[in-house]
């Protein structure tokens, strides 16, 4: 490019000059983008930081809730010849509406299995076709 009244050698100078100062002005741009995209790198990390954080208590806050409901909670042990009620669940409508019975028997547990599972028999000694999970009974004190 060619100015008037101006050597050519000056006008060399000044668009080399001028793209020196592109370039530098386009690195500096790059630059500051690079500090953006590191800053939410660096905000990545700390997000990712946090999450790790508040699952860490979030486990130990379970753990501290098991360990004070499993205080409380007593093991129900059912063991063969013991008397108990059986809860009924039933969903047909009685004539009696809520005063009907909730817990029907007593039954007299046959055997006990360890998963809670109960096979009663009645106190004539007829035998339940199917095992009785042990949280649908309670026992019988007479």
């Amino acid at each position: 490019m060619m100015l008037k009244g101006i050597p050519d050698e000056i006008t060399r100078l000044l668009e080399y000059k001028k793209k020196i100062i592109q370039l530098y002005l386009e690195n500096k741009q790059k630059q500051s983008n690079w500090g953006i995209t590191n800053s939410r790198y660096d905000q990545l990390n700390l997000i990712e930081e946090k999450r790790l954080t508040a699952m860490c208590h979030g486990q130990l806050y379970q753990q501290r809730m098991k360990k004070a409901f499993d205080k409380k909670v007593k093991p129900r042990v059912f063991r063969e010849g013991d008397l108990v009620l059986k809860k009924v669940l039933s969903f047909a409508p009685d004539f009696r509406g809520k005063w009907t019975p909730n817990y029907e028997g007593p039954y007299v547990v046959k055997r006990a299995f360890s998963g809670g599972a109960l096979i009663l028999t009645t106190m004539d000694g007829e035998d339940f076709t199917r095992p009785v999970n042990s949280d649908a009974v309670k026992k019988y004190f007479s």
